[in-house]
């Protein structure tokens, strides 16, 4: 690898009065001394807005700045504005700031950048500003920064909790925006762009298309993810680590070409349901697309639409496609070819990746067609090859994957940007991989890991690969449904215990109950109402199984992932809208990863068992009483599903509310015929005697929920433990 001060092919543009050689490649951030540094980043900040207002040049006029040149995104005017109030509401955020410039458009243009689905498409219409406003916030935020580089304080290596890390992330954030805004100006109509001295200096190397082939790949293990110790600017999703055994596969040689493509589109493909997946046919319902969305077909010619014209259709450049279409074309490539065909999954990627040993900043000269250091539009698929007869293994177009984003083991958010990877944790987003030629900084990178929606279209195409079929995608979301959420945090946060003083109420509730099973069986115990599961795995150090039983489904679901895949995430309210993103790890707690094979979750009704619930040596059932719709049911049922000499196990607040348990089902917590207070104990102990004893006086177990940052709420709840009689 040459070292980052090397040389670059570099393209140079004028505007705002500037006229430079742009430096594209992102800075190491471990090198030099700190006025050098202060200078290269003051230069690339400099370079970046340039290059990003360059791009709005090619805008023939205002009115193109408000046409919405995709349904599914915000108009050119509030990308031109996104990248500039970025700056200043992170600065503000991170405290590094305390000004701004315009309050409004700090408003209006700093949500909404995420493409929309087409079944929640927004039609409204704003009040936005002109592009002369936005280009008076631009100049006066170049200002701002400007001066905040040259002055903060800052020291080598910069790292997450620099002030410099604040500039590097809205630089690179603009980055991101050059590539997904000059596609948006790519789908205006022609009447509404114009030439540009850069962004018109496009391939004009045409041909037919180069016949396909598979080239063997030997697999391998695969590491991925980065520390933060690594010297170049990344997004939180690259920190962590995840490593993957890759077995043998083949891949195409090229990137799929619009000549190959078109046997796909000749066979009818966009009109055949079985190669589509039901989200792809959905999307193509609402679209009505026939080909891909830069194919311009009149009558029996096809020419192709390029940011700034129209030109022949180029056979050998690369397909521009979304993974929807992707998808498709590999399903009709299987029958076809009788094989599995398929994209390549992110380990498969970097499998190919890894055979070539240079990455930016650190190469001389891009190796592909990537980082504006070639043309300013794809070129053919044969003209970039790389060791092993890859062509394009980085660079030209963006290279879908079926691998749906994922944080991976570590991940977190980083605090002044939280909501930029969370979102797209939702199974609907797919990354895709090497770049294309508009990418530059961090987008440029072998560990860039960026993902869109699957219906969305970005200079991205399409390498695909015969391998073995993938089994389904598991999903690692964020519960955001607030009551699921509070019972993950009740289960296994830290709230009680570092802020309040008080101890997990799952792990003290079987804590106590351990004293009562000395020389009893332990075969078979059930926590029914689970909830998220605490008391299930708590219960399992003492038992050889334990089935773990709650009505909800949705609350299951958290237990069940975390049994599976070994964590599960959640979203805490903490004030306001305002939450913070929470993963649990089943590694956190010492011994679960032993204990996953004597827990299972069902859903079932604590009132109506099916009859395979049964034999138990010990029942538990926490702050669940006053929940039932007929408690007394349920200790009935209890009676019969507990082995002689095994425990029943209760704790709850007795706080009896009719919206879960009628009036006439309650245990107690009322005045008896005679006008004497009968209370919930007295009431369980009439159910369940003479079968059941109870073998101790009550215990008091205080809990807290956390509700928000400032606000938990208290409670303390009766645990009592009941003997049947042998």
């Amino acid at each position: 690898m040459t070292n980052n001060t090397a040389s670059q092919t570099a393209p140079t543009v004028s505007c705002s009065g500037r006229t430079a050689s742009l430096i594209t490649k992102t800075p190491l951030l471990d090198q030099g001394d700190v006025e050098e540094k202060r200078a290269e980043i003051l230069k690339y900040f400099h370079d970046t807005f340039t290059l990003y207002e360059s791009l709005f040049e090619c805008l023939a006029n205002d009115e193109a700045f408000v046409t919405r040149a995709n349904r599914l995104r915000q108009p050119l005017i509030f990308y031109y504005g996104h990248t500039s109030v970025f700056f200043i509401n992170k600065l503000n955020v991170a405290k590094l700031i305390d000004q701004r410039v315009d309050a409004r458009l700090e408003s209006i243009l700093a949500v909404g950048v995420d493409e929309m689905s087409w079944d929640d498409l927004n039609e409204n219409n704003y009040d936005w500003p002109t592009p002369a406003e936005v280009k008076a916030h631009r100049d006066a935020t170049r200002e701002i920064v400007d001066q905040f580089i040259r002055t903060c304080d800052f020291s080598l290596p910069i790292n997450w909790k620099s002030p410099m890390w604040i500039i590097l992330m809205g630089i690179e954030h603009e980055r991101i925006h050059l590539e997904t805004s000059s596609i948006l100006i790519r789908e205006l109509p022609l009447d509404q762009v114009k030439p540009h001295p850069l962004w018109s200096n496009v391939c004009r190397e045409i041909g037919e298309a180069p016949e396909n082939e598979l080239i063997s790949v030997a697999g391998g293990k695969i590491e991925l993810g980065k520390s933060h110790t690594n010297p170049i600017y990344g997004w939180d999703n690259e920190y962590g680590y995840a490593a993957e055994d890759v077995s043998a596969f083949k891949a195409s040689k090229y990137l799929v070409s619009n000549g190959e493509f078109l046997e796909f589109v000749a066979a009818d493909g966009y009109k055949k349901k079985k190669y589509w997946t039901e989200e792809g046919w959905n999307w193509l319902d609402f679209s009505q697309a026939r080909h891909p969305v830069f194919w311009i077909r009149n009558g029996k010619t096809c020419r192709y639409r390029l940011m700034l014209e129209e030109i022949d259709m180029p056979w050998d450049w690369p397909a521009e496609i979304n993974y929807l279409e992707a998808k498709a074309f590999c399903n009709w490539k299987s029958e076809v070819t009788g094989a599995d065909v398929r994209m390549p999954t992110e380990a498969e990627w970097h499998q190919m990746r890894d055979r070539l040993d240079t990455d930016q900043p650190y190469w001389e000269s891009a190796p592909g067609n990537i980082n504006l250091e070639h043309d300013m539009s794809p070129c053919p698929v044969n003209r970039h090859e790389f060791e092993g007869g890859f062509y394009d293994l980085v660079g030209n177009v963006w290279q879908w994957t079926e691998t749906p984003i994922d944080g991976y083991d570590g991940f977190e958010v980083h605090p002044t940007y939280d909501d930029f990877s969370t979102p797209t944790f939702d199974g609907k987003h797919n990354l895709f991989k090497g770049g294309c030629w508009i990418s530059t900084g961090n987008y440029a990178i072998k560990d860039a890991r960026y993902a869109f929606r699957r219906h969305f279209f970005q200079y991205a195409g399409l390498r695909y690969v015969e391998a073995t079929p993938l089994a389904a995608a598991e999903v690692n979301t964020y519960e955001t449904d607030l009551m699921v959420a509070r019972y993950i945090e009740f289960h296994y946060g830290k709230p009680a215990v570092s802020e309040l003083g008080i101890e997990n109420f799952p792990v003290v509730c079987v804590e106590h109950v351990k004293g009562f099973l000395e020389g009893r069986k332990t075969k078979r115990a059930l926590d029914i109402g689970c909830a998220a599961g605490r008391s299930t795995f708590e219960l399992a150090r003492h038992f050889d199984h334990v089935d773990g039983v709650d009505f909800s489904v949705r609350l299951i679901e958290a237990p069940t992932n975390l049994k599976n895949s070994g964590r599960q995430r959640y979203v805490r309210a903490e004030e306001g809208e305002l939450q913070s993103y929470r993963e649990v790890l089943l590694s956190d707690f010492e011994g679960y990863d032993k204990l996953t094979d004597k827990v299972s979750f069902m859903q079932g009704d604590a009132c109506n068992l099916p009859g395979k619930y049964k034999d138990y040596d010990l029942v538990f059932g926490g702050n669940l009483i006053d929940r039932l719709y007929d408690p007394a049911a349920f200790l009935e049922l209890m009676k019969e599903r507990i082995a002689p000499g095994g425990l029943l196990v209760l704790a709850s607040p007795y706080t009896w509310l009719e919206e879960y348990t009628p009036r006439e089902k309650w245990l107690g917590g009322f005045k008896a015929d005679t006008g004497e207070n009968f209370t919930t104990l007295e009431g369980i102990a009439e159910v369940l005697q003479p079968e059941f004893a109870m073998l101790d006086a009550p215990k008091d177990v205080p809990f807290v929920i956390h509700e928000t940052a400032r606000k938990f709420q208290y409670g303390v709840s009766q645990l009592t433990v009941w003997e049947k009689k042998a």
